[in-house]
């Protein structure tokens, strides 16, 4: 899989659309299916069900949608200011607008004005105080989307609103004591008098702040909903989201309806990174309650700047900590203040924050540790989830401290990371109480210092250094631990529907959404895998809250896990009536049929899959199934912030190499390798591309992707790709080894696998301290660079003119 692609093929989209048409013979799967035993269906790298839909153009979104006759289109009226509160609206000069055929404010919303996930803090419409600039204040309903567009562009010359000052960042927030939700703690005493005591004690400490920016999820579909009233007032929403059941639920409140009154459908979305994990919500609504007010289907699009104005991102964080150690670098006492960017409401700032502190540790062991996290309300758009969702925030502190100790030191970084690594059998219980019992830490770090010669490499980045007075290089090693489940206990549930029809092909419906991170081919392949036919045979539908009730988001990298076990189960209970039927008709014990490579050996006969299931037709087999699953053995007490809110931990680690421009500050990532546990891989390709994946976007966080809030009026102003910087392609390394590391989960995931969304977006923490590496050879390192994150060219600018005064 890692081969170079031959540009010629990918000259025109049907020639790219053929390439992958091939994919399998290049992937070579009848040799991987040999490798995986005979029949095998997972553990096979496949190329996702959808992917020559996608390059040819033929993947339906929701803008893809045949609009039915009688479609309006909607657009919000946003807040032209930060702080304040609204006085007055005249409404009436935007229905006199020609076309416009409503405009629907606060007051027109039938049921409960609020869209928050967990709090009920957010209003779908202002309704007195402003809280951002780009707050939806009105809704436009039009004959077309321009004029729509156009009419709620006014909403400056027809609001009336008095303004206050802002309070934009989350040291302004807490200075004020200004938060969305209760402060959290969470502490960890081995020794008396607990953290301060320790580092007290310690032979040196270290004491210090940092900053890490937000993050734009910047998916390439936008926030869209398509609402379509129905008979008897229901509503049928199709909506880019990853939580339809949430969507289904703020629906129903809004228009004050029950929730089988209203019909959530997502076939796919162009990606989510969980910024469509709660904030689809506002959208849905809105048209819910436009098609509702009109009684004709209403659209409602967003464009890329009204995305970025309305819709929160990745929690930017602000830290300070104190931390003592030893001469070893062995952490001996730490305790860390966190204070995030929330936003002007709660959303899942709270699970956010709970995460990051739950990764603070990363993969060490910390005895005595003292963690408080405070969520800091500001005049900004109310942040959300995103890949790592806190676990990033809260691991990269640890690391930053790690870093700096190694320099205080002048040891290898990476040789006081693994004095600091969780044991085997003893320091390896985490701060909120939970065993490390799978840790593969050491061995997957080993394997990877040897893979990349880090030894080597380093000493050549000296060499380098040390004749180079105007490009520097850095070097560095990150490791990484993930815990794997929702915080919350019970949202670790799914359910699926399995169909068999009469000439043998399948439909499987399940819970999760598909954002392009191919979790419905591994759902196909594991029920093809149960049934043993073939992949082809399996089809997967859109996520549908008319099918699949009460679901979890598709978030917290459970996605193939939950869905996946669901799925299973619902397979497994028909391909066992199926044995039973094929035992009665033709001898034998049920126990020993074998289904494989569409065939069934059934007492000495081989018949086709499909004739089976023609006879238990005929034989009135129940020929579909629903399955379900929860995850076992989770535990977590919110007040305490103890327990065992992770089934499993995913390990990984990066080597990343850089140069840097002392004089411009411009850098580049001259070579990554990357080993990542993902158990036994359902399906290797697709997490190779969810790894690579992840480190490029992690990289563009920690590097490029800055956020600017105008400090008098708040507005957010990189809200457009003109200002606001993701990696390209040209962003890449031109040497990129990412493998997986060997390995079974030792839970009962689903086939061993492991979950691979969010965890490696922690690797691209070694691009960070490479860069930071080479920032430091400007003095020797002998001084501590303060660099920030984003490491923009200017932040890598000003901690070379710090290194250089201080030296």
């Amino acid at each position: 899989m890692n081969k170079p692609i031959d540009a010629r093929l990918l000259q025109t989209a049907e020639a790219f659309a053929d390439y992958l048409k091939n994919a399998a013979a290049r992937i070579d799967v009848a040799a991987e299916a040999k490798a995986h035993g005979d029949g095998a269906r997972v553990g096979i790298s496949r190329p996702h069900e959808s992917a020559q839909l996608h390059v040819a153009g033929e993947a339906t979104y929701i803008d893809d949608i045949p609009e039915l006759a009688g479609t309006l289109h909607c657009a919000l009226g946003l807040s032209p200011v930060a702080n304040g509160r609204l006085t007055g609206m005249n409404l009436d000069a935007i229905r006199a607008i020609p076309g416009v055929v409503a405009v629907l404010s606060a007051s027109d919303i039938p049921g409960t004005n609020d869209c928050g996930s967990i709090i009920h803090d957010d209003p779908i419409l202002c309704q007195g105080d402003i809280r951002h600039l780009g707050q939806p204040v009105f809704a436009v309903i039009a004959e077309t989307r321009d004029i729509a567009r156009r009419a709620a562009a006014k909403a400056k010359s027809v609001l009336t609103i008095d303004a206050e000052p802002p309070v934009l960042t989350p040291r302004q927030a807490h200075e004020k004591g200004q938060y969305v939700l209760p402060p959290m703690h969470l502490e960890r005493t081995t020794n008396e008098g607990g953290a301060k005591a320790a580092i007290a004690k310690a032979p040196h400490r270290l004491k210090g702040s940092f900053d890490v920016g937000g993050q734009e999820q910047f998916y390439l579909e936008g926030q869209i909903s398509y609402a379509i009233p129905k008979e008897a007032g229901a509503m049928h929403v199709y909506c880019s989201t990853q939580h339809p059941s949430e969507m289904q639920h703020m629906v129903a409140h809004a228009l004050h309806l029950h929730a089988n009154e209203v019909h959530v459908e997502c076939r796919r979305m162009g990606g989510g990174f969980g910024g469509k994990e709660s904030q689809s919500g506002l959208f849905a609504c809105v048209a819910a309650i436009a098609a509702n007010h009109v009684k004709r289907p209403v659209k409602l699009r967003l464009d890329r700047d009204d995305d970025f104005m309305i819709t929160g991102r990745r929690h930017c964080f602000w830290y300070e900590y104190e931390v003592g150690y030893d001469d070893e670098g062995h952490i001996l006492g730490a305790e860390i203040t966190m204070v995030s960017r929330a936003g002007h409401s709660a959303d899942l700032s709270g699970p956010v924050m709970t995460r990051a502190m739950c990764h603070f540790d990363n993969a060490y062991w910390l005895p005595d540790v003292s963690m408080h996290g405070y969520s800091g309300k500001t005049n900004t758009q109310s942040n959300t989830a995103f890949r790592g969702f806190g676990g990033p925030q809260g691991a990269i502190a640890i690391e930053n401290i790690m870093d700096t100790v190694a320099r205080k030191l002048g040891r290898d970084p990476l040789d006081v990371r693994r004095t600091n690594f969780y044991g085997k059998t003893e320091r390896n219980v985490t701060p909120y109480e939970q065993v490390v019992s799978d840790n593969i830490i050491d061995k997957l770090v080993t394997q990877l210092e040897d893979s990349s010669d880090y030894r080597a490499r380093r000493a050549a980045v000296e060499a380098f250094n040390a004749t180079s007075p105007v490009l520097k290089r850095g070097i560095a090693l990150a490791p990484l631990k993930f815990g794997i489940s929702f915080n919350v206990k019970h949202f670790n549930q799914a359910g699926a529907l399995v169909h068999v029809y009469t000439d043998g092909s399948i439909l499987v419906n399940h819970g999760g959404t598909e954002m392009g991170q191919g979790l419905n081919t591994k759902v196909a392949q594991v029920v093809a895998h149960e049934l043993g036919v073939s992949f082809e045979s399996v089809r997967a539908t859109a996520t549908d809250t008319t099918k699949v009730a009460n679901t979890s988001a598709t978030a917290a990298s459970t996605g193939a896990d939950l869905n996946g076990k669901a799925a299973q189960d619902a397979a497994r209970q028909i391909r066992e009536r199926l044995a039973a039927c094929a035992a009665a008709r033709h001898g034998g014990e049920a126990s020993a049929v074998r289904f494989a490579n569409d065939k069934v050996e059934v007492n000495g006969r081989t018949i086709d899959f499909a004739t089976l299931v023609g006879e238990a037709y005929i034989d009135r087999v129940q020929l579909w199934s629903d399955g379900f699953y929860a995850t076992p053995g989770l535990s977590w007490d919110r007040e305490k912030m103890k327990g065992n809110p992770f089934y499993y931990f995913a390990y990984g680690a990066a080597v990343s190499e850089v140069v840097i421009d002392t004089l411009t500050g411009e850098w580049k990532l001259l070579r990554a390798d990357i080993l990542h546990d993902a158990g036994r891989s359902l399906n290797p390709a697709v997490d190779i591309g969810q790894v690579e994946g992840a480190f490029i976007q992690g990289m563009g966080w920690l590097t490029t992707e800055e956020l600017v809030w105008h400090p008098q009026s708040g507005k957010l102003t990189t809200h457009a790709p003109s200002t606001y910087k993701i990696p390209t392609a040209n962003d890449c390394p031109p040497v990129f080894n990412v493998q997986l590391f060997e390995g079974d989960n030792f839970q009962d995931s689903i086939h061993r696998s492991k979950a691979v969304g969010e965890p490696p977006l922690l690797l691209p923490f070694s691009v960070f301290y490479a860069i930071r590496d080479a920032v430091s050879a400007v003095a020797n390192h002998k001084n501590d660079p303060p660099l920030r994150a984003p490491a923009t060219s200017e932040a890598i600018l000003d901690a070379i003119t710090a290194v250089q005064s201080a030296a």
